[in-house]
Order: structure tokens, then C-alpha cells, then sequence
């Protein structure tokens, strides 16, 4: 039987790339899931459409992760349209990258926005959802564990304040039986950072193996963390990098 046979998903972000890799492997194991986008509906409904050729409910959430108010309440749309919500995972990010004296404010904004503000809002809204069994996932990045070369100073930084918020979470949640852990892709294949693209040669030579990870790694380890199978493990920063920061 498939081990997320009965729980309900929200994957933010999942419309392309590793978020799009989640909502399909989370389904693929039994799951019903939403997924939000910002722009693209017809991408984001071609994934609804694979969710449903598995049997699966899915539903495609527009909002926009900088915006507060759409991420509480998307939360709560996908816990009512679903009819519960057991999973939540923050996927959606984004990265202003260069040297640190050219950034912006406006540039700071969005990126705490986005990657820390949003993620801590919609863990606060799914908590008050969730009952035990309730997991709580975010996408971090390798960058937590080894900054390679300048000009990542932003997004590290926004990637970074995901470790103390993952492990807040799980001491204040643990006692309800809800988890929390945060995942670290490495480089990815992805359409924003292809595999055979200018910079990814460089990134290659800095893994272990030698090479670009595929989404449905990432996603592999995100079902695990969401089944029973994980449910001692919380607190924790697990590693997709092909061995970034060995």
C-alpha cells in the first residue's frame, strides 16, 4: 500500500522543478495535493492533471509567496478544499544573487519575504490545522552548509534562518505529534539551473559525485520525511547535495 494512502499535501512552489518533482512523488504514494503558483496556471494545471491520472485529488492555488495574507489563507484554502491537511511543504524561494554592496532593499525585502517570512507563516497557519502525524518540510539550500564563491550573501542568509525556525518548530510542536525538518538540495537540474547550462560545470566539480542531482531525488527524500516511516525524525537537516558539503 502506499504510505501517504489518506493524507492531504500542500506544496507551495509546486508548479516547476523540484516543487512540481514533490507534488507528483507525494501523490505517486498515495497522497491528495495543492500546489500554489505565482504566474504560470497552465503549468501549474498540467501537474494537477498528472496528480489526477494517479487517482489523486489536486488542486492548483494561486499566491504569491510575498504577499502575507495570500500564504496564511492558502493554507486554508487547501486544508478546506482537501478537507484536512497533514503535509505542508515550503518549497517556493527565491534568489537575488551578486555582490553585497549592490544589493537593494528592495532586493533584502523580497528575499526575507519570500524564503523566510513566507515559510514561517504558512508553518504558523498549517500548524493550527494539522493534528498528530502533521509534517512540517521546507526546501533549505546546500548554501547553509558551504557558500562555494562570492555574491551569495542574500540568499544564504535567507536559506540560513530556515535551520533555527526548522528546530524552533520542532520542540514547539513535537509535543502534538507534528514534525518538522528541513531538506538541502544541492545543484539541481532544473529549467533555472540546468544541468548542461553555463555555470554548471563549476557547480559539478564542487559534489562529491560529480554531478547534478535530478528533482525526484529531492522529492524521494521529501516522501520519506512525510510518511510514518520518519516519524522519530524532527529537528533534522538532511542533505541532497551529492556531497556539496563534504
Amino acid at each position: 500500500m502506499a504510505s501517504l494512502n489518506g493524507r492531504t499535501a500542500l506544496v507551495t512552489g509546486g508548479s516547476r522543478g523540484i516543487g512540481a518533482a514533490i507534488a507528483l512523488r507525494l501523490a505517486q504514494d498515495g497522497a491528495d495535493v495543492a500546489l500554489t503558483y505565482v504566474r504560470d496556471e497552465k503549468a501549474a494545471q498540467e501537474i494537477v492533471q498528472k496528480i489526477e491520472s494517479m487517482g489523486r485529488r489536486g488542486i492548483a492555488l494561486r499566491a504569491d509567496a510575498a504577499d502575507p495574507a495570500a500564504v496564511t489563507a492558502v493554507v486554508g484554502r487547501a486544508a478546506d478544499e482537501l478537507g484536512r491537511l497533514d503535509i505542508l511543504v515550503n518549497n517556493a524561494g527565491v534568489g537575488v544573487l551578486g555582490p553585497i554592496e549592490t544589493l537593494s532593499l528592495a532586493d533584502v525585502d523580497q528575499v526575507l519575504a519570500v524564503n523566510v517570512r513566507a515559510v514561517f507563516l504558512a508553518s504558523q497557519a498549517a500548524a493550527a490545522r494539522m493534528g498528530r502525524g502533521g509534517r512540517i518540510i521546507s526546501t533549505g539550500s546546500c548554501m547553509i552548509q558551504r557558500v562555494p564563491g562570492p555574491g551569495g550573501t542574500l540568499y544564504a542568509t535567507s536559506k540560513a534562518a530556515l535551520t533555527g525556525l526548522t528546530k524552533a518548530l520542532a520542540r514547539e510542536l513535537g509535543g502534538r505529534g507534528i514534525t518538522a525538518n528541513l531538506v538541502h538540495p544541492g545543484p539541481i537540474d532544473t529549467d533555472l539551473n540546468p544541468a548542461d547550462g553555463p555555470y554548471a560545470a563549476p557547480q559539478s566539480e564542487m559534489t562529491a559525485l560529480g554531478r547534478f542531482g535530478a528533482p525526484d531525488e529531492v522529492a524521494a527524500t521529501v516522501a520519506f520525511l512525510a510518511s510514518d516511516e520518519a516519524a522519530y525524525m524532527t529537528g533534522s537537516e538532511v542533505l541532497v547535495d551529492g556531497g556539496h558539503a563534504a
